[in-house]
């Protein structure tokens, strides 16, 4: 079964999936990270693992993929945050598409850059529209894209725009609020995005708690993705997962 067909299974199911996203950075220069995290996420696994950041000045993409890969807890997907993003060694890539911004660079720029090293690498590519949604401070993301976010108050734009992406072919939604936001993606945005589109969704940024998930999940979202709360406490794993 492709990552895009469990992830689709699931939606179809009513069943719920958590991602835990890995920034390899941090993976490698956090004081023990990588054992930290391994050790978690062996104890107890999450649906899917995602890995990749908007800032990579590491080496250690690569050998971050091989380690989370070699755990086989997961599928190891590329969350990526430019061309040079790719590995052979992971289960599929996110395939972003930054739906909600007017930079070019980040709608096709990146893909184009990245096409060939994809079509190489033989991974499974599953084309996704990424939404960028304000959630009261400045992200990586947005600093690093060079776009403005929806604010978190316009759920029509947001719905507009993830349904625009639907129908561009986008396998999957993401909606996002940035690494370390403020507050979540509001529950009355994922429903009504939920009420429109057919292919599942994806909710991440600034979700630290075991409500937040559970809000997100009841309001319509397939896949969740906690990223900064495992970075600063590996035991929130756990806690999630029960």
């Amino acid at each position: 079964m492709s990552v895009l067909e469990f992830i689709e299974k699931a939606r179809t199911n009513g069943e719920k999936l958590l991602a835990i996203l890995i920034d390899p950075d941090k993976f490698y220069t956090e004081g023990g990270a990588v054992k930290r995290y391994v050790v978690a996420l062996q104890q107890t696994p999450p649906d899917l693992i995602f890995v990749g950041g908007s800032l990579l000045v590491s080496s250690y993409f690569e050998e971050t993929i091989k380690i989370l890969k070699a755990l086989d807890v997961a599928p190891v997907v590329i969350f990526p945050g430019d061309a040079s993003q790719v590995s052979e060694h992971a289960d599929a890539i996110l395939n972003l598409s930054l739906i909600s911004g007017r930079n070019p660079e980040f709608l096709i720029g990146q893909q184009v850059r990245a096409s060939f090293s994809l079509y190489k690498s033989g991974i499974e590519i599953i084309p996704t529209g990424y939404v960028l949604i304000d959630t009261g401070k400045p992200t990586s993301v947005t600093y690093m894209s060079n776009t403005t976010p929806i604010p978190n108050d316009k759920p029509e734009i947001v719905v507009a725009t993830a349904l625009a992406g639907e129908q561009s072919g986008k396998g999957l939604i993401y909606l996002e609020g940035g690494s370390g936001a403020s507050n979540v993606v509001s529950k009355e945005t994922i429903q009504k995005t939920k009420k429109y589109l057919q292919v599942p969704i994806i909710v991440g940024g600034g979700i630290n708690s075991k409500t937040e998930v559970h809000n997100a999940w009841n309001a319509g979202a397939t896949v969740v993705v906690v990223g900064t709360a495992f970075e600063n406490r590996v035991a929130v794993l756990e806690e999630l997962v029960s």
